[in-house]
């Protein structure tokens, strides 16, 4: 068989340059030529080499993006893509890719990058925590902490926001004033009960409602954890493989709920965060629809997701193998700044279109 031609796109960021690796790792697909799509920022990556050519590209509300993006599939040859970012996951989703591609359904999708959304179609199961939404004046006004007394957890709950965006733990309402008066961008919080125990991510692969994949880690530490009042930074410099069917079973259970309230069936790849409370009882805390920068670390563990998303997105469902893979049960992901530093010569930013 031929070797694939693969799109990434938003491939110049930490999680994308995680699924390139998987597949330069893959026995199936360490022969592709991959291809990245990005709208540049992190420069890095267009330079690093884990690509064999990286396009600059706009972003999806920007007029000419889907055109763009179907002229590189066409001038590359693309077989099969990979849409990594969520905007980009949410703009394809319901839309006819270029080139065959897996992903979620629309309305689940729609749910699942807005946290209000997520909390409110889970609510009644006991699977997330308690929560309200305070508003900034209420906050400045010192009020609207009342979840029956304990620490609070307060963060930004935009659209696709991620990293611990706007996060802090708070005992007292002098403490949420500061905060809010500290972040004026930010207009309302999600105040939801603390979760202090296990921090775990489940990564699921469906097709058409039946689970092809999965792998599961749990976060130890993370990149410059005490710079952020949060402790929580975009990525975790310290984790582990995990074999924890409890938490895949409510990933499982919450994701096939969400596409239980919008009729659709549980389909393409999806990331589950959840947090122990202070009992050990789980709770869901995210859904990304999208891989997590450990995708390379499940991948050599021998869950590689993205060499079964691919597999998946071409029908091959035969070679995907075994859907939990078991980890060692000592082992550890260590993760340092990534890459090593490059020293450019005749170096200028990249118009749309062009790649390096």
């Amino acid at each position: 068989m031929a070797p694939l031609n693969i799109l990434v796109t938003g491939a110049c960021g930490v999680t994308p340059r995680a699924i390139a690796r998987s597949l330069r790792a893959s026995t199936s697909f360490s022969d592709a030529t991959l291809v990245g799509a990005d709208r540049g920022g992190n420069w890095y990556g267009f330079y690093e080499g884990l690509y064999d050519r990286v396009y600059r590209v706009s972003q999806p509300s920007d007029p000419g993006y889907p055109e763009l993006v179907a002229d590189i599939c066409e001038q590359e040859g693309i077989d099969v893509a990979l849409v990594a970012p969520e905007a980009e996951v949410l703009f394809w989703s319901g839309r006819d890719f270029p080139v065959p591609t897996l992903l979620p359904p629309p309305r689940l999708v729609e749910i699942a990058i807005s946290k209000r959304k997520l909390y409110e179609a889970l609510r009644e199961t006991g699977l997330v925590p308690r929560y309200r939404i305070a508003s900034r004046d209420e906050l400045l006004a010192r009020s609207g902490l009342d979840l029956d007394g304990g620490p609070v957890w307060l963060r930004d709950y935009s659209d696709a926001s991620s990293s611990g965006i706007g996060s802090i733990q708070v005992t007292e309402p002098e403490q949420a004033y500061a905060w809010a008066y500290l972040n004026p961008e930010i207009p309302s919080y999600m105040v939801a009960e603390h979760l202090p125990g296990r921090n775990i991510a489940c990564t699921l692969l469906f097709h058409e409602d039946e689970l092809l994949k999965a792998g599961c880690y749990e976060r130890l530490e993370y990149f410059m954890g005490h710079l952020a009042v949060s402790g929580v930074t975009g990525n975790i410099n310290r984790g582990r493989l995990l074999n924890d069917e409890r938490a895949r079973t409510l990933a499982e259970q919450a994701v096939r709920f969400v596409g239980g309230l919008t009729g659709e069936a549980a389909h393409g790849l999806l990331t589950v965060d959840l947090r122990e409370d202070r009992t050990g009882a789980l709770k869901v805390t995210e859904i990304n629809v999208r891989h997590v920068a450990a995708t390379s670390a499940l991948a050599a563990g021998g869950a590689n997701m993205a060499e079964a998303q691919v597999h998946a997105t071409l029908g091959r469902l035969d070679e995907i193998g075994e859907i939990v893979p078991h980890f060692p049960d000592d082992n550890v992901i260590l993760r340092d700044i990534d890459g090593a530093p490059l020293w450019l010569t005749d170096y200028r930013e990249l118009a749309g279109g062009e790649h390096a």
